[in-house]
């Protein structure tokens, strides 16, 4: 039997995370939902200039939201001695080893292998130096940054997205793990922090697919072995344009403050660009079940805010009382007739504050609209009497049309203006009940304006 997977979000706190970053946790911490693994939210927050706590902690509650709960969190900035005794193992195996070429030294380089029509690839003329030059150097005042050596050859890997993918090595500059300021670059404490946590898969998005080369070496020189990878298609915003944080484009947060599904979000994050077609859902535990890595697709997917609220809307048309009680009750739907008034409203909303709008027809002091006061006079009159229920309706209207004659528009639609004011609305047998004999007399009474 296989362990249970270990997998991770790794979200820098640079800014708000934006539904393609969104679409990463969710794939993650659903993988591990599904197959009884372990979810780890890690803050990689070694950026100590751009880094803040007010992202790491809008980072948790856009997750929350969602209904993404991390097993762990963990924050790099809190872990440099790991990365530091990693380097030095590198350093003592001959993978890690100092050059002192500037920006400007390095961009002459490439522009001198191009032109003689050269991969841009980095020369390896650090390790050309005698000790005297690095001596020079270090006299003149450079410091070093580190630089990963990689192994000749081509990577494989079977990608639980791509299927079998390969990266040749040779077409690759050993890359920088750590700068002349001491600063670690991602890709040293991303693959520390992996081997520490024993994740066994990484999910992340397609644009990764070029640093998994460089990290599969890392794993098998730090810990033997890697973990599987798997690469994902991004998303991109209805125009085809890519998502960024510092845009704010579709960000948690201002789909939160729109009042859209969390549950609309996370399906159409999940599901668009997939051989799933994208469709209201009743549970994450739902959208786990549907969750496959390898029907998604290779081309990015568009994720179209039109669309959101379109299943956000049909999320809510289905969704039961228990799913909403505690968020009715914040906004006044609450006591013995709160079921019942969701079950009669619920297909009139496109967000769930609109409840509230329903609450004040039922409850409040609506403005009838009188079309035939002699009409709404006799309809007053001859209003059931005993207890109301969703008969009620049927059996009040059938009176009238015996009485009157009248049927159809010219039946009901007077009387809907009078009960609520509104010229369409909810199934008036499910709220006539609600609204009462009282408001139902007061308002088909009222004088005509």
């Amino acid at each position: 039997m296989s362990p249970a997977p270990i997998v991770r979000f790794a979200p820098s706190p640079t800014g708000r995370i934006h539904i393609g970053n969104a679409r990463t946790a969710l794939l993650n911490w659903l993988f591990a939902r599904r197959n009884g693994g372990v979810f780890v939210l890690r803050f990689d927050d070694t950026d100590f200039e751009r880094s803040k706590t007010e992202y790491a902690d809008s980072i948790e509650q856009d997750l929350a939201w969602l209904g993404v709960e991390p097993d762990l969190v963990r924050r790099q900035s809190e872990r440099m001695a790991f990365y530091d005794d990693a380097a030095a193992k590198l350093k003592a195996l001959g993978r890690l080893y100092p050059a002192w070429e500037t920006p400007e030294e390095l961009d002459r380089r490439r522009k001198r292998q191009q032109a003689l029509g050269r991969p841009p690839v980095y020369d390896r003329a650090a390790l050309r130096l005698t000790d005297d030059d690095r001596a020079a150097l270090e006299a003149a005042g450079r410091k070093p940054h580190w630089r990963f050596r990689l192994d000749p050859g081509t990577v494989r890997w079977t990608d639980l997205v791509r299927g079998p993918s390969h990266i040749d090595c040779g077409s690759l500059s050993d890359p920088v793990l750590r700068r002349e300021n001491g600063a670690y670059l991602y890709t040293l404490p991303s693959v520390v922090d992996d081997i520490e946590l024993g994740v066994t898969h990484v999910i992340r998005g397609e644009d990764h697919v070029t640093n998994t080369a460089v990290q599969i070496q890392l794993f098998e020189a730090l810990a033997g072995r890697a973990p599987e990878f798997g690469h994902h298609n991004l998303l991109t915003d209805a125009a085809g344009e890519g998502l960024s944080k510092r845009t704010g484009a579709l960000s948690i947060a201002s789909l939160r403050e729109k009042g859209v599904e969390p549950l609309a979000v996370a399906a159409l994050a999940v599901l668009v660009g997939s051989a799933e077609a994208v469709r209201p859902v009743a549970s994450l535990d739902e959208l786990a079940g549907l969750v496959d890595l390898g029907n998604l697709s290779r081309g990015a997917a568009r994720f179209d805010e039109a669309e959101l609220d379109a299943l956000s809307a049909r999320t809510l048309h289905a969704a039961p009382y228990a799913a909403v009680a505690d968020r009715l009750a914040a906004i006044g739907v609450a006591g013995s007739n709160a079921e019942a008034f969701w079950q009669a409203v619920r297909g009139n909303v496109a967000r769930l504050a609109d409840a509230a709008d329903w609450l004040g027809v039922v409850e409040g002091a609506v403005a009838p609209v009188v079309e035939d006061p002699a009409f709404l006079a006799l309809a007053a009159d001859r209003l059931p009497a005993g207890d109301w229920d969703r008969t009620t309706w049927a059996e009040w209207t059938n009176v009238l049309k015996a009485e009157t004659g009248r049927k159809g528009r010219d039946l009901y639609h007077p009387l809907r203006l009078a009960l609520t004011g509104r010229e369409s609305g909810p199934e008036l047998a499910a709220l006539l009940p609600l609204i009462g004999r009282a408001r139902a007399t007061a308002r088909l009474r009222a004088p005509s304006s």
